[in-house]
Parts: structure tokens; sequence; C-alpha cells
């Protein structure tokens, strides 16, 4: 279980979150949803470890991750996958899946075959540069860099922005999997309500970096208050 609990973050003296609360648990998917500019990505780069909280505390597995650095973060099996991608343009798709051997033991510094079983594009395109890539196939490569991890949490800022619909659909039908195999907890960001609705186990919704909504699923399907909060 991922803990959140009472967690102010600010930019010098200008505060993005205001008592933020949440919790993400195994084998299910956590939907943190809003407006542009409510605060979203700035709680996901605290919970990875690159913004620190002002108050409050971050918690995994009942210990505090408060003052643990990003890179402790990913040894501990906190995987992020950042709004816009950020992969390196002139690695190739090997490089670049390479680069998160860093965060492992040198036993476990392998390309699991797994990774393009979930991702096939990517045995394809092995050799050919991060860059050349479309958006779709950077945010499947960002996804299995964040996967060779071997992840308990795995953090998903928007993976859908910018991204054709049959993509869209090969990263939800990722997320599912990962889910049903239980031993990962997912947190998902979100800005557009039916991708999340079709995905979320929880949810909750920030409105100028609070916590405005929260619930189940079910209920994130058919609430109305959630709609007018997320109309854009």
């Amino acid at each position: 279980m991922l803990t959140v609990s009472d967690l102010d973050v600010a930019y010098g003296a200008s505060q993005a979150l205001y008592g933020v609360s949440m919790q993400a648990a195994a084998g299910r998917v956590t939907c943190v949803l809003g407006r542009n500019g409510v605060g979203k990505t700035t709680l996901m780069k605290a919970l990875s470890g690159h913004l620190s909280p002002r108050a409050g505390d971050i918690c995994w597995q009942g210990q505090s991750l408060n003052g643990r650095a990003a890179h402790e973060r990913a040894r501990q099996g906190i995987a992020y996958v950042p709004q816009g991608r950020d992969i390196f343009a002139q690695l190739t798709v090997e490089e670049n899946l390479q680069t998160a051997f860093s965060a492992l033991p040198k036993r476990q510094r392998c390309i699991d075959s797994e990774i393009f079983s979930l991702f096939p594009v990517l045995q394809q395109m092995l050799k050919r540069r991060g860059g050349d890539l479309s958006g779709g196939q950077q945010q499947q490569l960002a996804i299995a860099r964040a996967l060779l991890l071997r992840p308990k949490v795995l953090i998903l800022d928007e993976p859908t922005e910018g991204i054709q619909p049959s993509i869209i659909k090969d990263i939800q039908q990722v997320i599912e999997l990962l889910r049903e195999r239980g031993g990962m907890a997912i947190v998902l960001v979100e800005q557009y309500l039916d991708f999340a609705a079709a995905l979320a186990d929880d949810f909750i919704i920030l409105e100028r970096g609070r916590v405005v909504a929260a619930g189940s699923g079910d209920e994130l399907k058919t609430s109305e208050e959630a709609r007018r909060l997320l109309a854009i």
C-alpha cells in the first residue's frame, strides 16, 4: 500500500498542493483526475521523489519515503513514467531500455522477453533511435523502460496525451493485464474521464491543489459531479 497523508507541496512561495491524501493498493488502479494546472503532475513528482513536500507524509509498505531521493525510490520499486515521456531521442530503443539498469542489481540487468510480449513493436525497432518513433511508440517505450524496474508501484502521468486511438487501446490492455496480476499498485493521472472510468478501481479529483472528490471506480462512471469537475 502506498499512502499519502496531508501532503503540502510548494514551488518556492507558491503552494501547489494542500493537504492531499490518497492510497494506492496492489492489484488496483488509482486514478488522479483534474483539469490542467490543478496539481496532478506535482503530486506524481512528489510520489516519485522529484519534489520534496513541505508537509505531510508519503509511506510505502508502512515506511516513510520523505527525504528519499528519486533513485532510491526507484530501487525500492517505485517507477515513474512522466508526462512527455522523457525518452532519450538520440539513443536507440535498446539503449533507452538499458537506462533502467542503473537502478537494478547486476543479476537483473537484462531486457525481459515479456517486455516484447507487452509491446511487440519495440522488438522490431530495437536499433531505431528513440526520436524516430511516433509519439505512441515513444509512450510504449517509456512504459516498457519503467517495467524493467520490476516495480511494485507504477506511476503513469497522462499516458494517453497526444497518442493515437489504436495505441491508447493497447496501453489500456497493458494496464489491465498488470492490474490482473495483482502484485503492482498503479497510479494513473488522467484528464479524460472515459479512459479513467474504464480502468479506475479508485479515484481522486484535484481542483486548485486540493482533493475535491474521491471514491470507487463504479462511482466515477456514474458521477455527474466528476463530469462537471473534469469538463474542459
